[in-house]
C-alpha cells in the first residue's frame, strides 16, 4: 500500500449560518501530503449542523487517523460525525471509508445510487474497469503508475451504503439539496446548500487559478456530460465552492 508522508495541515475560514439558536458551517479540512517527493494537497469537507458533523469523502486509504486529529483540533470529538457523503468511486475519495464504518459503526453513508453499486461491491467500478483498459496503451514511463493505481482500487473494501439519493434529494434536515453532477463518473454528485450560498463540488469542478474547470478531463468516462454538469453548478450563481482540489473559491 502507498505510504504518503504528510507534511501539515491548516483550518480556513468556515461559512456559517446563525438563525434562531441554529448554527451551520462548512469547513475545509486541507491535508498536504507528499508522494515521490512531490507535494499534494486535497480539501475534504465537514459540514456542521449544530453539534453534528458530516464529511464529505475520506481521502486516501491511510488517512482516517488525519481527518480526525483535523476534526478533534476544531474543537468536536468523533461521536459527533453522524454521516459520510461520498460524491463518487475513487480511491482518494473513497480509501478510508471502511475504516470510518469500522471504527465509528454508527455513521450513515450517503451516496448516489450508481455509485452505491461500486461502493458495495455489487458491480465492478468504471474507474476499475477504464483503468485496466488503458493500462496497455499507457507509455512505458507510465506503466508501473497505471498498475499500481489498478492495484489501489482492486484493494478498496466494499461495504454498504446507508441511504442513496438521487438528483433533488433533500438531505440534513432538508438543508442540503443532491445535485446529479454526472461527467467525472457516472453516479457523481455534488451538495448545494442554499442557507450558506455554497456548493461542494467533489471533482464535478476543480479549483484552477481561481476558475472552476473540469477535473482531468482526460480521465473523465464522460467529457460532455461533464461540462454539462460543471455549467449546472455555475448556473447555481452561489457565493462559495468548496473543491476537493484546488480548494475553496469564493466569488
Amino acid at each position: 500500500m502507498l505510504k504518503f508522508h504528510i507534511v501539515g495541515t491548516k483550518q480556513v475560514k468556515a461559512t456559517k449560518l446563525k438563525d434562531r439558536g441554529f448554527k451551520m458551517e462548512i469547513l475545509e479540512l486541507p491535508i498536504e501530503f507528499k508522494y515521490k517527493e512531490q507535494k499534494n494537497i486535497i480539501y475534504p469537507s465537514l459540514i456542521i449542523s449544530n453539534n453534528d458533523l458530516t464529511l464529505v469523502d475520506t481521502g486516501y486509504a491511510n488517512f482516517l487517523p488525519i481527518i480526525e486529529s483535523e476534526i478533534i483540533k476544531i474543537g468536536y470529538k468523533m461521536i459527533n460525525l453522524k454521516n459520510i457523503i461520498i460524491t463518487h468511486y475513487d480511491n482518494d475519495h473513497i480509501g478510508s471509508l471502511y475504516a470510518f464504518k469500522a471504527k465509528y459503526p454508527w455513521i450513515k453513508i450517503i451516496a448516489s445510487e450508481r455509485e452505491s453499486r461500486y461502493i458495495s461491491g455489487e458491480e465492478k467500478s468504471e474507474r476499475l474497469v477504464q483503468a485496466e483498459e488503458m493500462l496497455a496503451g499507457l507509455p512505458s514511463e507510465e506503466i508501473e503508475f497505471g498498475k499500481w493505481f489498478i492495484q489501489e482500487l482492486k484493494s478498496l473494501k466494499h461495504i454498504s451504503v446507508d441511504e442513496k439519493v438521487e438528483d433533488g434529494a433533500k438531505i440534513l434536515d432538508g438543508k442540503c439539496t443532491i445535485i446529479a453532477t454526472p461527467g467525472h463518473t457516472s453516479g457523481h454528485i455534488s451538495l448545494y446548500i442554499p442557507s450558506l450560498n455554497s456548493v461542494i463540488t467533489g471533482d464535478a469542478a476543480v479549483n484552477e487559478n481561481n476558475r472552476l474547470v473540469i477535473a482531468n478531463p482526460h480521465f473523465c468516462l464522460n467529457i460532455e456530460k461533464a461540462k454539462e454538469s460543471l455549467s449546472k453548478i455555475l448556473n447555481l450563481n452561489v457565493k462559495t465552492y468548496y473543491c476537493y482540489h484546488g480548494g475553496k473559491l469564493t466569488l
